[in-house]
C-alpha cells in the first residue's frame, strides 16, 4: 500500500468514501493534504514523534514512518501491517515518541517500540521489533488478577493504562510515572496509588509529564484521622472560622512547593524508610550509565530548568516565584522558612541557567537525546543541580487526601434560607484564591453551578464544591458505585475534619436533604450521556508549565489543576511541553509552552489554563496536539467542520531533518483545505506531522449527524451564557429578593434550577455526539433516541417552571432588577437571543429569552425527521428515528400549549380585581374558560345575586356579587375537579341547557346561555377533570384514563376535606369515589385522631373496615376491626375498648347483637376478671349465655336479661359446688336444687345466691333426708323446721340420688344465635327457610373474596390451604336423589368445609368449638355436666344435619336407609368412611347425622367431654383399675385357669418373630397377644363407630386363633366366650374403660346398637363389670 498525494479539487473521491485518513504539516496555505489509502475504513490512528499508527474498521493495525526498532535492512516510509496483531480484534492504538502501543478487545495490552527506559514493559530489551502483549496484573488481590485495559497512553519514556475499573497503571522511567519509587525504569505496570478511588475517564501523556481526566463522584466517607498540617510547609492541613452561629471548615490547603522536603516524614507510609536511607542501584541503559535514582534526583533536571524557566519568564513579564504563593487570605505560618527554600532554587550559577536554557529549545532532538530528556543538559550533572540541603521526597498523600474530604460536610444553611447568604467569588486563578472564610457561600453558584437548585435530581459535587473551599471531590464510594469495587485498593486515605458537634449536626442534616440527588452523575454512563463533572489531574515534570499548577515544579504525584474545576472538561490531550483541555462550552484551555505558538495565547507561556485565542462563534470540539503544534477542529458558519492551527510552521518539499521554518503562528489559523476534504470527525497531532479523519457524506447521513451535533453545541454555549451572563448576576443582585417576594423569589429560583438543568443536559447531549460521531456512528446509541424519556421529562419540568413564574407576574418583578444589572435596553438579551426585532418590549424580550430553550425541540423534530430519510422505511433504524421524532414532535406541540396557557393565566389575573384573589392565584394553576359574559348562570339564583364561574385547570370556582361588569366578587366557592362530576340535564322542566355539578357536599345546576355554550363548558369541564386525574393532582391522584368519548371516570380515587356541619364536619378522606361520594376502598379521618380505613359504599361506611376513635378518659384509642353497614357496625368483627376488654362477635347499628365473646381483662377491673360468650340484644347480654368469672371462681350457664342472670340457669364453682334453678335480677331466687361434690342434695327455694329461704328436702349421702323449712347462707349454717327421715338399709339402696339438669337450659335452646348467625350466612332470614340456590351462591362469595385476598397477602394461606380452598370451590351434585357415590362426595365436601373457617358451615364448626369447650373446661369440668355435655353435642349433630340437609336437599332424612350403586364405598380411606358402614355395605349405609358429621365434630369436642366421662366414673374407675393391676401379676396360663378359660382354648405355643414358642405356665403377655393390641385401640379412636368397630376386630382376632387350634368349624357359645374375652379386656390394660363404654352408649346410633355390634359391646361392658367385682384372694 502506497501514501499518495491528492489535490485539494479531490474532494469528490473523499466524499465517497468513509473513514480516510488525510497528513500534512505545518499551516501554509499551499499545504496539500496527502490521503492515506487503506482498503478498509480508519476508526483511529495516533502519531509519535516521527512514526504513527492506523486502526482499521476490522482491527487491523497498520503502521508507518520512520521505524528503528524494525529488523528490516531498510526501514519502509509506507503503510505496513502489523500482521503480528492479525486475528486479535484491536479497539485502540497509541504512539509515544518512540514506541507503540494496542489494546486488544479483551483487554490485552501489546507494547513495541523503544524500550531503553522500559516504556514497553518488557524487561531485557532495549528495543521491541514486533507487538508484544504486556500483562497487567493486580498483585494486591488474592489470587493475583488480570487487569483488563481500555485504552493506553504514551509519552517519551512512560506508558499509562487506563483499566476498566477506571484505574491508572504506569510503567517506564521518570517522575511523570505517579508511582511512590526510587528505582526506574519500572519494567512491571504498577497502579498509580494516588488516583486510587476516582474514577479515571482518559490519560493523555506528554514527553514527559502526564494528565488525567477525572470524573467527580459522590465522596467516599472515611474515618481515618490524617495529620493536621503539611509535612513541608507546615500549614495548617485544616482551617476552621468561626462566622456567627456555624463553623466553616477548609481543607483547602495547596502546598506551593509541590514535593516535600525529604526530612519530613509525616507523609511517609508505614514501613518505609526515608529517601536517603534507600539503597542505590546502578542500571545500564543503552550506552551510557544512569546516576543513582533516589527521590533526590529522580526530577532534579526538572528543578534546574524550572529556576531557569523562571528567570526568562520574569524577563518576559510572566509570572514569576511570587504567584506561587497561592492563598493571598490565609498566609503561611511560616513564611520565612518558604522563601528560604525558593532562594535556594533560584541561587544557581549563571552557567546552568544558560546551558539548562540553550537545551530547552525548539528544534526536536534526535533519537538517542529524546530517550533521557532532550530539556535538560546531560544527566551526570544532575547531581549538582539541587542544593545537598534541598533533598526532595514524594509528595505528602495527606496533601490530596485533604481535597478529598465530601464537599457535602461543610454545607452550613438549609435551602429555606440560601437567598440570604453573602456573596463571595469563588473562581481561582493562577495568582490567588479566595477562602471560605472570607465571606460565605456563593448564591449564584449554589443555584446554578452545576444544572440543578436545592434538591433537583441533576444536583452533583460541584454544588457542594462551592459551599466550602476549592478542593478535589472526585473520590468514589468504592462500597457503592463501582460494580468492580472489590478490585480497588482498601488504602484510600481517609479524612476526619475536626469540626465543632454544631457543625456535624448541620452537615448531616444537609446530606440528609441532598443525599438522595448525588448519585444522577454516576449513572450517565449507562444512559449514553457522558459526565461533565470532571477534574483535571497532572504529575511529572513541570518545567515549562505544563502540569498548570501556576509553577514550574515537578509533581512526583498526581495533583487536581483547580483551575479547571466546573469547567466541564470533556477532553485533555498534551504535547511535548504543553497541555489541552476542551470543555463542553467548545472553549480550549492549554498552557506550559508557548515559545512557538502552540496555545494560542498571542506567544504567551502560561503555569495555569488560559483560554486559547479563538475567533467569536467558532465552538471547537476536538482537540490534538503535536510536538511543538496545536490542532483545533471546529464548527463555523456552516455545519461542516473547519480546522484551525496554531504553532510552528514547518517547510515545503523538503526532506532534511531541520525542516522548520522559524516562524509560528500568534492565534489559531484557519486551514483553508479542510472545506475540501469532507466531513472531519476526529483530527490526531504527534511530532511534527497532522491527521485528519474524515466520512462520506452518505444519502445525507454524516452531513444531518453534523447539523445536529453542531447545533447542540450552539444551543449549549448560548445556554450557558445565559445562565452565566444573566442568571448569575441576577441571583447574585442585592434587592432581587426584596423586588420578587418570597414566593415568586422560591419560584425564579426553581426556574433557574430547572433551567441549569436542561443546561446541562444538553451540555451532555452534545458531548455525546460528538463521541457518537468519533465512534461508530450506531443510530441505536444515539442519546435522544434511545434516551427520549430523558430529553422529554426535563423540557416538561423547565416549561412548568417557566410557567409558573409567568403566572405570578414574576418577570415583571424581575424586569427592574434585571435593568439595574444590564441597562434599560437589555442589548445584552437581545444579544444572547440573536433578535432581528427591535420592537419588543423589555418583558417581552425577558419573557422570550427564558421560552428560547423549548423551541430547540423543533430543531430536534426537524433534523430527526431529516435523518429518516436517510434510511430505508421499514428498518430498524427507521422506525426508531421515526418513534423519536413524533415524540419530540407532540412534546414541542405540548409545551407551545403550555405558554399560551400561562400567558392566557397571567392577562386573566392581571383582570380579576376579587379581593380573594391572592388566595386562588397559585403557580400551576391554569385559566381554561370563564363566563364573565353570562355564557353560564346558576340556576334559582337570586335577583340581585351575580355568578361568575371560572375553571381552572384543577379547581372550579364560583365567584358571587353585585358588580359584575367591574369584576368585583364579595364570595367565591371553590370545587377541586378531583371531586367534581357534571353531567348534561334534558328535563323539559329544570331546562335543557341546564348543566348539573356535583360535589361531595354540594349539588346545583347551572343554565347555560345557548346549545353551543353548553357543550363547550361540558367538554371544557371533562377535560379539563379528565387531564387533571390523568397527571395527578400533586403527584397523589392516579386513575386510569376516562373513556374514548373524552369523559372523566365516573369512579376514581381522590382527596377532599368536608367542610359542612355534620358527621362528617372537617374529616378528610383518600379513596375511591364514585358520583360524588365515597365508594368503594378509602380513609376517613377526623381531626380528633379517628381513623376508618375500609370500604365505603356510597358515601357510608359498608364493607369490612378498620375503625379507631380516641378515649379521653383512659387516655387510649378504642379500635374496631370488622363489618359495616350503612355507616354503622354491622356484622362480625372485633372490638378492643380503652379499658382493656375485647368483643369479638356480632354487631347491629353500633351494638353488639347476635351472638359474641367479651373477655374482661385485668385493665378493666383487676377485682372482675371474667369471660362472656353468648347472646346479645342491642348492646346487652340477652338469651343464653356462659360466663366465667375468673375472680369469683363461678362458671354461669344460663339465660340473661339486660345484662343480668335472669331464667333458668347452672352455677358451679371451684369448690364442686353445683346450682341449678331460677334466677331473677342475677340472683338465685325461686326453686332450684344445690349438689355438693359429696352427694348432699338440696332441692327447695332460694332468696339468693348460695341462700336458702323456704321449703325443702336436704338430702344425705347415706341415705338420710331432711324435709322442712330452711333459712340461712350454704356454708354457714342452716335453720331447719322440719323431719329428719333415716330409712332403714333395704329402702337406702333403693334411693337414687337426684340426676342434675332438670333447671338448665335445655340443649336445644343453647346457641341458637350462632345457628341463625349461621343461616344469615346462607342467606336464610329464618332457620330452614329460604332458597338452596341463593346459599350456594353466598358460599361461592365468600370462597371467592377470600381468594382474592389470598392473591393479595398470599403468606397468610399455608399449602394445603390454598388446596383446601381450591376444592371447596367444585360444588358437587346436591339435586338428585343422594346414591352411595354421591354421599361419598358430599361427605368428603363437609369434611374439607368444615376445616375452612372461612366456609360458612367450617366457622359454625369453630364456633360450636369454641363454646363448648368454654362451658365444659376450667371450672366447667364437673361431673354433673357429663348429661347436659352429652345432649349438647346431640343437639349440635341434629342442627347441623339440618343446614347440610338445605344445601343438599337429595339427601334423606336422618336415620333413612340408601341403597348400595354397583361400585362400592371405598372402605378405609379415613375415619369418615367406617363410621357409615353398616354391617351389611354391600346392600347400602343409613344416613344419619352422627353416621355423618360425628366422625368430623367429636375429634374437636373428644378432651372436654371425655374428662366429664372419666370425673363421672372417677370411683368405678378406680375399683376396675386395681383389680387389672392385681390380676394382670399373674402369668397367662394361671390367668386363664382363674377366669374359667377351658383348656382346650388354652394356646399350646404362640408365634414370636416367626418362630413357634411352648407356652410355659411362666408365660406372661403371650396369648392372645393380636387381640390384646387391637382392642388397645380403642383409646386411640373418637367416634363411637371407630371404637365399636375395634370391638369387632378384637373378637375377629380371638375367633380366628380360636379356629386355628378347634378348626374353622368351631362356633362360640356365651359360656366360652365371655371368660377369653375377660382375658383379652385384662391384658389390654384399658385405663378408663368404663368412660370408654358410656361415651359409646351415649353416641352410638341405634341402629348400630343392635346386632352383632351390639352384642360386642354388651360383653365388652359385663367385662368391665365383672372385673370390678373379681376377687384375687
Amino acid at each position: 500500500m502506497l501514501m499518495e498525494g491528492q489535490s485539494s479539487s479531490g474532494k469528490e473521491e473523499g466524499s465517497r468514501e468513509k473513514g480516510v485518513l488525510y497528513r500534512w504539516q505545518g499551516y501554509f496555505c499551499s499545504v496539500t493534504p496527502e490521503r492515506l489509502v487503506l482498503s478498509r475504513p480508519v476508526l483511529h490512528a495516533a502519531l509519535g514523534t516521527l512514526h504513527g499508527l492506523l486502526l482499521t474498521e476490522d482491527g487491523h493495525v497498520y503502521s508507518f514512518g520512520e521505524q528503528p526498532w524494525k529488523r528490516a535492512s531498510s526501514q519502509p516510509v509506507g503503510l505496513v501491517l502489523e500482521s503480528s496483531m492479525s486475528g486479535q480484534r484491536v479497539i485502540s492504538v497509541s504512539a509515544g515518541s518512540y514506541h507503540c502501543s494496542a489494546v486488544t478487545e479483551d483487554g490485552l495490552v501489546h507494547m513495541w517500540g523503544e524500550n531503553s527506559h522500559g516504556q514497553c514493559g518488557i524487561s531485557g530489551m532495549d528495543q521491541v521489533p514486533d507487538p508484544t502483549p504486556v500483562s497487567v496484573v493486580d498483585g494486591e488481590t488474592h489470587p493475583p488478577q488480570l487487569v483488563r485495559v481500555i485504552n493506553v497512553a504514551c509519552g517519551a519514556q512512560h506508558t499509562l493504562a487506563l483499566s476498566g475499573n477506571h484505574e491508572v497503571w504506569a510503567w517506564g522511567s521518570g517522575c511523570q510515572l505517579g508511582l511512590v519509587t526510587s528505582v526506574f525504569p519500572v519494567w512491571k505496570p504498577q497502579k498509580v496509588e494516588h488516583l486510587v478511588g476516582r474514577y479515571v475517564v482518559q490519560i493523555a501523556c506528554g514527553g514527559f509529564h502526564s494528565l488525567a481526566l477525572v470524573q467527580l463522584l459522590p465522596p467516599a466517607e472515611s474515618c481515618q484521622q490524617r495529620q493536621d498540617k503539611c509535612g513541608q510547609c507546615k500549614q495548617s492541613l485544616y482551617t476552621m472560622t468561626d462566622k456567627d452561629d456555624h463553623v466553616i471548615n477548609s481543607d483547602d490547603h495547596y502546598c506551593p512547593l509541590g514535593v516535600e522536603l525529604a526530612h519530613s516524614k509525616q507523609g511517609q507510609r508505614p514501613g518505609q524508610s526515608s529517601p536517603a536511607q534507600t539503597t542505590q542501584t546502578k542500571h545500564i541503559v543503552s550506552d551510557f550509565q544512569i546516576s543513582q535514582l533516589t527521590s533526590e534526583n529522580i526530577c532534579a533536571g526538572q528543578a534546574s530548568s524550572d529556576s531557569s524557566q523562571q528567570n526568562d519568564t520574569n524577563q518576559e513579564n510572566q509570572p514569576g516565584p511570587t504567584p506561587l504563593l497561592r492563598t493571598k487570605s490565609t498566609p503561611y505560618p511560616d513564611e520565612q522558612a518558604l522563601k528560604d527554600y525558593l532562594k535556594r532554587i533560584s541561587d544557581q550559577t549563571l552557567v546552568e541557567q544558560a546551558e539548562a536554557a540553550l537545551v530547552g529549545g525548539s528544534h526536536p532532538p534526535s533519537r538517542q537525546t529524546s530517550l533521557t530528556c532532550p530539556f535538560r543538559s546531560d544527566q551526570s550533572d544532575e547531581r549538582t543541580l539541587l542544593p545537598s540541603s534541598s533533598t526532595l521526597s514524594r509528595t505528602d498523600g495527606s496533601t490530596s487526601a485533604a481535597r478529598q474530604h465530601s464537599a457535602s460536610n461543610s454545607i452550613t444553611g438549609k435551602k429555606g434560607s440560601l437567598s440570604l447568604l453573602p456573596i463571595v467569588d469563588s473562581t481561582s486563578d493562577d495568582s490567588s484564591q479566595h477562602s471560605i472564610a472570607d465571606g460565605g457561600i456563593c448564591l449564584s453558584d449554589l443555584v446554578i453551578s452545576n444544572g440543578c437548585l436545592f434538591e433537583s435530581c441533576e444536583e452533583s459535587r460541584d454544588n457542594a464544591d462551592t459551599f466550602q473551599s476549592k478542593k478535589s471531590t472526585s473520590l468514589t464510594d468504592i462500597t457503592l458505585e463501582d460494580t468492580d469495587a472489590h478490585d480497588r485498593r482498601g488504602s484510600l486515605p481517609g479524612l476526619l475534619s475536626p469540626v465543632s458537634p454544631s457543625d456535624s449536626h448541620r452537615t448531616n442534616h444537609t446530606r440528609a436533604v441532598v443525599g438522595s440527588v448525588t448519585t444522577s452523575s454516576t449513572s450517565e454512563s449507562k444512559n449514553l450521556l457522558p459526565s461533565l463533572y470532571t477534574e483535571v489531574w497532572s504529575w511529572g515534570r513541570g518545567q515549562e508549565g505544563q502540569l498548570g499548577h501556576g509553577d514550574y515544579l515537578p509533581r512526583l504525584q498526581p495533583l487536581c489543576i483547580k483551575s479547571l474545576r466546573k469547567k466541564e472538561v470533556v477532553k485533555i490531550t498534551a504535547g511535548a511541553n504543553h497541555s489541552l483541555s476542551l470543555t463542553a462550552q467548545c472553549q480550549v484551555y492549554s498552557w506550559g509552552s508557548d515559545r512557538f505558538g502552540q496555545l494560542g495565547h498571542m506567544n504567551a507561556s502560561s503555569t495555569v489554563p488560559n483560554l486559547a485565542k479563538i475567533s467569536d462563534g467558532i465552538r471547537v470540539w476536538d482537540v490534538a496536539a503535536g510536538q511543538t503544534h496545536t490542532l483545533l477542529l471546529a464548527d463555523g458558519d456552516c455545519y461542516q467542520p473547519i480546522l484551525y492551527y496554531t504553532g510552528e510552521q514547518v517547510l515545503e518539499n523538503t526532506n532534511t531533518s531541520h525542516s522548520l521554518s522559524g516562524t509560528y503562528t500568534q492565534t489559531p489559523t484557519l486551514l483553508p483545505f479542510c472545506m475540501n476534504i469532507g466531513y472531519v470527525s476526529s483530527v490526531f497531532g504527534g511530532g511534527l506531522n497532522c491527521l485528519a479523519l474524515t466520512d462520506q457524506n452518505a444519502m445525507g447521513f454524516i452531513a444531518t449527524i453534523h447539523e445536529l451535533a453542531s447545533a447542540e453545541r450552539k444551543f449549549y454555549c448560548t445556554l450557558s451564557k445565559v445562565k452565566s451572563q444573566i442568571l448569575g448576576p441576577l441571583l447574585a443582585h442585592e434587592s432581587l429578593a426584596l423586588s420578587l417576594g418570597q414566593l415568586s423569589m422560591l419560584l425564579f429560583q426553581e426556574m433557574a434550577g430547572s433551567f441549569s438543568k436542561l443546561c446541562h443536559l444538553t451540555g451532555q447531549n452534545s458531548t455525546s455526539l460528538t463521541n457518537f460521531l468519533q465512534r461508530g456512528k450506531v443510530i441505536k446509541t444515539l442519546a435522544l433516541i434511545k434516551n427520549t424519556t430523558i430529553f422529554i421529562d426535563t423540557y416538561k419540568e423547565y416549561s412548568h417552571t417557566v410557567g409558573n413564574f409567568l403566572v405570578m407576574g414574576g418577570f415583571q418583578s424581575l424586569l427592574k432588577p434585571l435593568q439595574q444589572c444590564f441597562g434599560k435596553k437589555l442589548e445584552l438579551l437581545q444579544t444572547l437571543m440573536e433578535l432581528k426585532e427591535k420592537n419588543l418590549s423589555p418583558s417581552e424580550l425577558l419573557v422570550n429569552l427564558f421560552y428560547m430553550p423549548l423551541h430547540h425541540l423543533h430543531g430536534y423534530n426537524r433534523l430527526l425527521l431529516k435523518l429518516t430519510n436517510c434510511f430505508e422505511v421499514k428498518t430498524v433504524e427507521y422506525l426508531w428515528i421515526q418513534d423519536g421524532c413524533s415524540k419530540y414532535e407532540a412534546v414541542a406541540h405540548l409545551l407551545s400549549k403550555q405558554r399560551k396557557d400561562a400567558e392566557t393565566t397571567f392577562i386573566f389575573w392581571k383582570n380579576f380585581k376579587g379581593k380573594n384573589s391572592e388566595s386562588l392565584r397559585k403557580p400551576s394553576r391554569r385559566l381554561v374558560c370563564e363566563s364573565s359574559n353570562k355564557a353560564l348562570t346558576l340556576q334559582n339564583a337570586g335577583r340581585f345575586s351575580i355568578s361568575w364561574f371560572i375553571l381552572f385547570n384543577d379547581v372550579l370556582v364560583h365567584a358571587q356579587g353585585t358588580i359584575p361588569s367591574k369584576k368585583l366578587f364579595s364570595s367565591h366557592y371553590v370545587y377541586p375537579l378531583a371531586t367534581l362530576w357534571v353531567e348534561p340535564i334534558s328535563d323539559e322542566i329544570v331546562g335543557l341547557l341546564s348543566l348539573k355539578l356535583t360535589t361531595p357536599e354540594d349539588s346545583f345546576v347551572v343554565l347555560a346561555s345557548s346549545p353551543l355554550e353548553k357543550g363547550k363548558w361540558l367538554r371544557a369541564i371533562n377535560q379539563a377533570i379528565d387531564d387533571m386525574l390523568a397527571v395527578g393532582l400533586n403527584g397523589r391522584t392516579h386513575v386510569s384514563r376516562g373513556s374514548q368519548k373524552g369523559e372523566p371516570p365516573v369512579s376514581r380515587t381522590a382527596t377532599h376535606t368536608f367542610r359542612k356541619e355534620g358527621r362528617l364536619k372537617d374529616a378528610s378522606y383518600n379513596g375511591r369515589w364514585l358520583s360524588g361520594k365515597p365508594h368503594g376502598k378509602g380513609t376517613l379521618k377526623w381531626p380528633d385522631g379517628t381513623v376508618y380505613y375500609g370500604t365505603f359504599k356510597n358515601g357510608l361506611e359498608d364493607g369490612f373496615g378498620d375503625y379507631m376513635v380516641p378515649n379521653k378518659t383512659f387516655n387510649k384509642f378504642e379500635r374496631f376491626q370488622g363489618h359495616w353497614k350503612e355507616g354503622k357496625m354491622h356484622g362480625f368483627g372485633t372490638y378492643w375498648y380503652a379499658s382493656g376488654e375485647v368483643y369479638e362477635g356480632s354487631f347491629r347499628d353500633n351494638m353488639c347483637h347476635g351472638h359474641g365473646m367479651l373477655r374482661s381483662g385485668k385493665m378493666a377491673s383487676p377485682s372482675s376478671s371474667s369471660v362472656f360468650v353468648g347472646q346479645w340484644v342491642h348492646g346487652r347480654r340477652t338469651g343464653y349465655g356462659v360466663c366465667d368469672d375468673f375472680s369469683r371462681g363461678e362458671k354461669y350457664m344460663g339465660i340473661w336479661l339486660d345484662d343480668q342472670r335472669h331464667g333458668d340457669g347452672v352455677v358451679i364453682t371451684q369448690f364442686g359446688l353445683y346450682y341449678e334453678g331460677n334466677f331473677y335480677n342475677n340472683k338465685m331466687m325461686g326453686n332450684g336444687m344445690l349438689l355438693c361434690d359429696d352427694d348432699t342434695v338440696f332441692k327447695g327455694e332460694f332468696s339468693e345466691d348460695w341462700t336458702l329461704c323456704g321449703k325443702g328436702v336436704l338430702s344425705m349421702p347415706n341415705g338420710d333426708c331432711l324435709d322442712g323449712i330452711f333459712d340461712g347462707h350454704w356454708g354457714t349454717g342452716l335453720k331447719v323446721a322440719g323431719t329428719f327421715t333415716k330409712p332403714f338399709e333395704t329402702l337406702r339402696r333403693e334411693n337414687k340420688i337426684l340426676v342434675a339438669g332438670h333447671y338448665a337450659v335445655p340443649a336445644e335452646e343453647k346457641w341458637k344465635t350462632v345457628f341463625e348467625e349461621c343461616w344469615g350466612r346462607l342467606g336464610c332470614e329464618t332457620p330452614g327457610q329460604g332458597l338452596y340456590e341463593k346459599a350456594w351462591e353466598n358460599i361461592a362469595i365468600s370462597l371467592t373474596a377470600r381468594r382474592r385476598q389470598q392473591r393479595d397477602r398470599p403468606e397468610e394461606l399455608s399449602r394445603s390451604q390454598n388446596m383446601m380452598l381450591e376444592s371447596l370451590e367444585v360444588i358437587p351434585q346436591h339435586l338428585c336423589p343422594v346414591t352411595a357415590d354421591s354421599f361419598n362426595i358430599i361427605r368428603r365436601y363437609l369434611m374439607k368445609a368444615c376445616d375452612f373457617p372461612l366456609h360458612p358451615l367450617g366457622w359454625l364448626l369453630e364456633t360450636l368449638v369454641t363454646v363448648y369447650r368454654m362451658t365444659y373446661v376450667g371450672v366447667g369440668s364437673n361431673r354433673r355436666l357429663l348429661q347436659q355435655a352429652v345432649e349438647e353435642i346431640q343437639s349440635y349433630l341434629t342442627r347441623i344435619f339440618q343446614l347440610v340437609r338445605f344445601l343438599f336437599p337429595g339427601l334423606p332424612e336422618d336415620g333413612c336407609f340408601i341403597l348400595d350403586s354397583s361400585s362400592s364405598l371405598d372402605e378405609g380411606t379415613d375415619s369418615l368412611n367406617s363410621s357409615t358402614h353398616c354391617e351389611t355395605p354391600q346392600q347400602g349405609c343409613i344416613v344419619s347425622s352422627s353416621s355423618l358429621l360425628l366422625p368430623v365434630l367429636l375429634p374437636r369436642l373428644y378432651p372436654p367431654l371425655f374428662t366429664l366421662y372419666t370425673l363421672d366414673k372417677e370411683r368405678e374407675e378406680e375399683v376396675y383399675w386395681n383389680c387389672v393391676l392385681r390380676l394382670n401379676k399373674q402369668p397367662d396360663l394361671a390367668l386363664l385357669a382363674f377366669l374359667g378359660v377351658q383348656q382346650k382354648f388354652w394356646p399350646v405355643s404362640i408365634s414370636l418373630l416367626g418362630q413357634k414358642k411352648q407356652v410355659l405356665p411362666i408365660t406372661k403377655d403371650a396369648c392372645f397377644a393380636t387381640a390384646v393390641e387391637t382392642l388397645q385401640q380403642i383409646s386411640t379412636a373418637f367416634s363411637p363407630s371407630d371404637k365399636l368397630q375395634v370391638i369387632r376386630l378384637t373378637f375377629e382376632e380371638v375367633t380366628q386363633e380360636v379356629q386355628a387350634m378347634l378348626g374353622q368349624e368351631f362356633l362360640w357359645c356365651m359360656d366360652d366366650l365371655f371368660p377369653i374375652f375377660l382375658y383379652v379386656v385384662l391384658r389390654a390394660r384399658i385405663r378408663n374403660l368404663g368412660s370408654e363404654v358410656s361415651l359409646i352408649e351415649d353416641l352410638t346410633d341405634c341402629s348400630l346398637q343392635l346386632g352383632q355390634l351390639g352384642f360386642m359391646l354388651t360383653t365388652l361392658k359385663a367385662c368391665y363389670n365383672q372385673i370390678q367385682l373379681e376377687k384375687t384372694t
